[in-house]
């Protein structure tokens, strides 16, 4: 996950709530060990080196939350995808700044991603990959699941309110605010510009959303890229083509759960304008919103969210 996970309490015994808070703090700890893409000790990084060659049996856990991500491949027809490691080593945006792959690199790298490739088995709680190179990469669901694994504990520990957030993208809402009203989350208005990908949101808000027992994840395009040949390249690639994606600078999708709000942002955020309206009818209680360029300014899609402003 290598982001940064924050917590705000409230509630009349200190103790309580900072035992409580770490406890969660300490739960993000323990996935990010389990999890990690970059850690040579965690059960992904075991299965990305050993699973082509033999099933390896994972915790219960890993598996559960595989074949959750699993689901969301399928129902986002692979918008949304686990296995893009292979596209993001071949862009060099894995450990490096980014670079054009040529066409043979990318198409080896293609032929390595998509979970039809990983082969869950429930009887045993085995996975194997169908071929060497397959690498699981749970960056656009991991950070959500450790965010709704740590708002259990606090729940367990009695804390009635809370609001926790994983990165900055991705938030969840635990009861209310001090005075009862739901806690508000603002949505920034993305970049302007043709170098809209090199610069930070303005801070001023394009919506403010009032949560209550519900998650909010915002993906965007700003920020990290790279540029070639006169081109800014995006971090964000679209697993089925193995290209950057261009159209949407930001994408927002609002559900109680967080680790689906983590993956189906970044599906909308591929998927666009024109993939919103059957990714928002995959959940009916979804609130979403998508932002995408035009010629004009700004193309927007949205659900059961208001608009402050025009971005």
């Amino acid at each position: 996950m290598a982001t940064r996970f924050e917590l705000v309490l409230h509630g009349l015994e200190t103790s309580r709530l900072r035992a409580a808070g770490e406890e969660a703090l300490d739960e993000v700890d323990r996935l990010e060990r389990m999890l990690s893409l970059y850690r040579s000790d965690s059960e992904i990084a075991l299965l990305n080196t050993r699973a082509y060659r033999e099933a390896i049996p994972v915790s219960w856990e890993v598996f559960r939350l595989l074949e959750h991500a699993r689901r969301l491949w399928e129902e986002t027809q692979g918008a949304f995808d686990p296995t893009i490691g292979p596209l993001m080593r071949c862009w060099g945006l894995m450990h490096g700044h980014g670079k054009v792959p040529d066409e043979a690199a990318l198409a080896e790298a293609r032929s390595r991603t998509g979970m039809q490739l990983v082969h869950l088995d429930d009887a045993t709680h085995r996975i194997r990959f169908e071929r060497e190179g397959v690498t699981l990469d749970l960056g656009a669901i991991g950070k959500g699941y450790a965010v709704a694994q740590a708002v259990r504990l606090l729940q367990e520990a009695g804390v009635p309110h809370a609001l926790m957030h994983g990165g900055t993208s991705t938030v969840h809402a635990l009861g209310c605010q001090p005075d009862g009203s739901p806690w508000k989350v603002a949505i920034e208005i993305p970049p302007r510009g043709s170098a809209s990908l090199h610069r930070s949101p303005d801070h001023s808000p394009l919506a403010i959303l009032p949560l209550h027992e519900e998650s909010l994840s915002v993906s965007g395009v700003w920020g990290r890229c790279f540029e070639s040949g006169g081109r800014t390249y995006g971090h964000l690639l679209d697993p089925r083509t193995g290209q950057p994606a261009q159209d949407t600078v930001l994408a927002a999708v609002a559900l109680p759960s967080p680790t689906e709000t983590d993956a189906l942002s970044t599906a909308l955020l591929v998927e666009g304008i024109e993939g919103h309206a059957r990714l928002a009818s995959l959940r009916p209680a979804m609130r979403s919103l998508v932002v995408q360029p035009s010629t004009n300014g700004w193309r927007t899609a949205l659900a059961g969210i208001t608009l402050l402003s025009t971005p």
